[in-house]
């Protein structure tokens, strides 16, 4: 199926102090944080899927989609407070959390500092020490966008090198597009400074959790993945073939089976 016959009209956003967010669907509830630039519509497919037996939140990051800027210098910590703040304002712990890329950063955050609030931990493409060469090249992206000029060309050419001006891809810039550009800079600069936050720290995961990533992500690496699952005491490492970093779009329907089928695992073995 593509992903563009899943396009329906999404449920308003809600909001909760700065928070913003859309939901759909009944039953026991999953939040799913996105990644840097985007905002909470890129879930699409898994909101049209998971929604079908659960409760499906997708936030907006502060700064992104209809959520409130936080204070300037704030930290990945900030960003795990916020969404411990709307787990709470929502009446859901603990709740199983998928992040994707940043949003894999801070869910990850949430189940270390939070584990009352997450019983379950799915991470896509998320990024864990970085080598020197690759934090360079992020670090001078997140100096570029500090300037104010938000690069679309370059995240997309990453994205979709195969497909550049298909749907998915315009979809894409049209999220980079509409981003507040202070709120993208200030997201950009703790991705790009917070991979090294939770070495040493999976070991004390108390949740199962699910690491995916794709086999041609160059960034969010399978060694970065195999890594975390091995670090933390109920880690899965899974790797999408033929998948690149927003393989939640480019191959949804295997990555959403997957989550669905790790999340039903988890709650019967808990």
């Amino acid at each position: 199926m593509e992903w563009t016959n899943l396009r329906t009209k999404l449920a308003p956003r809600q909001n909760a102090g700065i928070m913003a967010w859309r939901e759909a669907g009944h039953g026991p509830p999953v939040l799913l944080i996105h990644g840097v630039g985007l905002n909470a519509d890129a879930w699409e497919p898994q909101i049209a899927s998971l929604s079908a037996r659960r409760r499906v939140i997708a936030a907006d990051l502060p700064g992104h989609g209809a959520s409130g800027l936080m204070p300037d210098n704030v930290g990945l910590d900030d960003y795990v407070a916020v969404f411990a703040a709307l787990i709470d304002a929502l009446g859901i712990s603990p709740v199983p959390v998928v992040g994707h890329s940043m949003g894999a950063m801070i869910a990850l955050g949430l189940a270390l500092d939070h584990p009352e609030k997450v019983a379950v931990l799915v991470t896509l493409n998320a990024v864990y020490c970085r080598d020197p060469l690759a934090r360079s090249q992020v670090e001078s992206r997140a100096a570029r966008l500090s300037t104010g000029s938000v690069d679309t060309i370059g995240p997309i050419q990453r994205w979709f090198p195969d497909k550049p001006t298909g749907p998915l891809a315009r979809a894409a810039a049209n999220w980079l597009h509409a981003v507040n550009p202070k709120g993208y800079a200030a997201a950009y600069r703790v991705f790009a400074s917070s991979d090294h936050a939770h070495e040493g720290r999976l070991g004390t995961l108390a949740c199962r959790s699910l690491f995916m990533t794709g086999v041609a992500d160059p960034n969010s690496t399978v060694p970065m993945s195999d890594r975390m699952a091995r670090e933390a005491p109920y880690g899965r490492s899974v790797a999408v073939p033929g998948a690149r970093h927003m393989m939640h779009l480019t191959h949804h329907a295997e990555v959403t089976n997957t989550i669905a089928a790790f999340l039903d695992a988890a709650e019967l073995q808990r």
